[in-house]
């Protein structure tokens, strides 16, 4: 059997025996859950001995580190523009302000993983984590007849945050349409411990709308518009950080505006989904 396969059936049964008790961590499908001796129910990520809050979202760093332990199986690793890594977690949480892939190329991201710097060896210094403080997120939906009412499609997006993302109302800033086009502008420029953070959300929610739930038995998203179905086929990710990145002409990024009438200069990378923003003009 391949390795591949032989994690996935174990990870299967080990879901399957957690369910059967009732033992489960409804909001990340990566954990295996056992009841103590004295029947509560604690659950650790997989491929590691860290226990996770199952009331509220895993840290992005943590799940994609979850994520890669199929791909180690199989010898594969993370890969996207930046290269191919693991990613690294401080205290087990929160990414590491320096990320390096396998072969020792480094750089500087931000709280929600999107590249900030140059490349550049192990001797790179990223001194602080930047927070990213503001996320856009843009979506297209099929094509329909008519266009929805702008507050019933509002009232429809900010539904699930908060009720599924547990995201509290006031870092919803706002959620505007000019059909087929949806802006999600969340905004957290500070959070209490107790809050989730919008880069979490933002995961979840990505993952969501390409039918790859994080949550436990693949629970999927639905989201009506007083009974029609809101159909989404894209989604793009912008985020805006406390500080501006540092980044070059000469990376073959490229400077675009976006986000009418609220115009903001970011920059992008061929392929990226995950867009740094630089700062507003």
């Amino acid at each position: 059997m391949e390795p591949l396969s032989r994690f996935l059936l174990g990870l299967i049964l080990a879901v399957a025996s957690s369910a059967q008790n009732n033992c489960t961590c409804t909001t990340n499908k990566w954990m295996v859950c056992a009841e103590d001796a004295s029947g509560n129910c604690n659950c650790t990520l997989v491929g590691s001995n860290h226990k996770v809050d199952c009331s509220t979202l895993t840290s992005k760093c943590l799940l994609m580190k979850a994520e890669m332990i199929p791909l180690e199986e199989k010898h594969r690793w993370l890969l996207d523009n930046d290269g191919i890594y693991n990613p690294d977690c401080e205290d087990g949480v929160i990414f590491k302000a320096r990320q390096c892939n396998q072969i020792d190329t480094c750089w500087c991201v931000n709280s929600a993983r999107v590249r900030r710097t140059e490349k550049g060896d192990k001797s790179l210094s990223c001194g602080e984590l930047v927070r990213t403080s503001s996320i856009y997120v843009e979506l297209k939906h099929k094509k329909r007849s008519s266009a929805f009412d702008v507050p019933d499609i509002a009232n429809a997006l900010k539904h699930p945050f908060e009720s599924r993302y547990k995201l509290h109302p006031k870092y919803i800033a706002a959620v505007k349409y000019d059909s087929p086009f949806i802006q999600i502008h969340l905004n957290q420029n500070e959070k209490s411990r107790c809050d989730v953070d919008i880069a979490d959300v933002a995961y979840y929610f990505e993952k969501d709308i390409k039918d790859d739930s994080l949550f436990h038995s693949n629970d999927a998203l639905t989201v009506s518009v007083n009974g029609d179905a809101l159909d989404i086929e894209k989604i793009r990710t912008y985020y805006v950080d406390e500080k501006p990145p540092v980044l070059h002409e000469t990376t073959g990024c490229w400077r675009q505006y976006c986000g009418d009438p609220d115009c903001w200069l970011w920059r992008r990378c061929a392929g990226y989904s995950e867009v740094a923003v630089d700062k507003k003009i």
